[in-house]
């Protein structure tokens, strides 16, 4: 009999905590009819791997607590010295207040981006089809020559989220990034 109490304390108690646990995580939380829940711009995922200028580039963007964004862009030299190489732009600094998305890049071989814009749903349905987020704003390419002199290009580009991949958990997950490269 005493046996048999304690277990039904320590079932009791289980059960208690477990109840006050999923009332905390709001899991089972009851909304009243008619309400309903919809996820605010800074609760999606925008984190993924996006297209970039040209085939075979994309830019890799990681949105962190407190809208702390990183990531890289990744592109073809254009250079006579990196014509045709992978270069890797690593984000020196990011940030996604809301939908809006800024970020700079550090500069390799004499070039860096510096982006501002507005992160969009696509035409996708689902985020197994391109598109399903879009990047839309100003990309402006900045450029020193050889006598130092700084020159910028700005122009308005798209760019539209890649598909998840079907067995993947985490969309435009890369198990191990690029190194960085000067």
């Amino acid at each position: 009999m005493r046996i048999m109490g304690k277990i039904m304390r320590a079932v009791a108690m289980a059960s208690l905590f477990v109840a006050l646990g999923y009332g905390q995580t709001g899991a089972g939380s009851v909304q009243s009819p008619g309400s309903v829940q919809s996820k605010s711009p800074a609760q999606e995922n925008y984190s993924g791997m996006y297209t970039f200028l040209r085939e075979g580039e994309f830019v890799q963007i990681t949105v962190e607590d407190a809208g702390h964004v990183t990531g890289f862009v990744s592109r073809y030299g254009d250079s006579e010295s990196d014509q045709g190489a992978f270069l890797d732009h690593f984000f020196k600094q990011g940030k996604l207040d809301g939908r809006d998305l800024t970020f700079t890049t550090e500069t390799v071989h004499g070039a860096w981006f510096d982006f501002k814009g507005k992160v969009d749903r696509g035409p996708a349905k689902t985020r197994a089809q391109e598109g399903y987020f879009v990047i839309k704003g100003t990309l402006t390419e900045n450029a020193t020559d050889a006598a130092k002199k700084v020159s910028a290009r700005a122009r308005d580009v798209e760019f539209k989220l890649f598909p998840e991949d079907a067995g993947s958990k985490e969309a435009g997950s890369k198990e191990a990034g690029p190194e960085k490269r000067d």
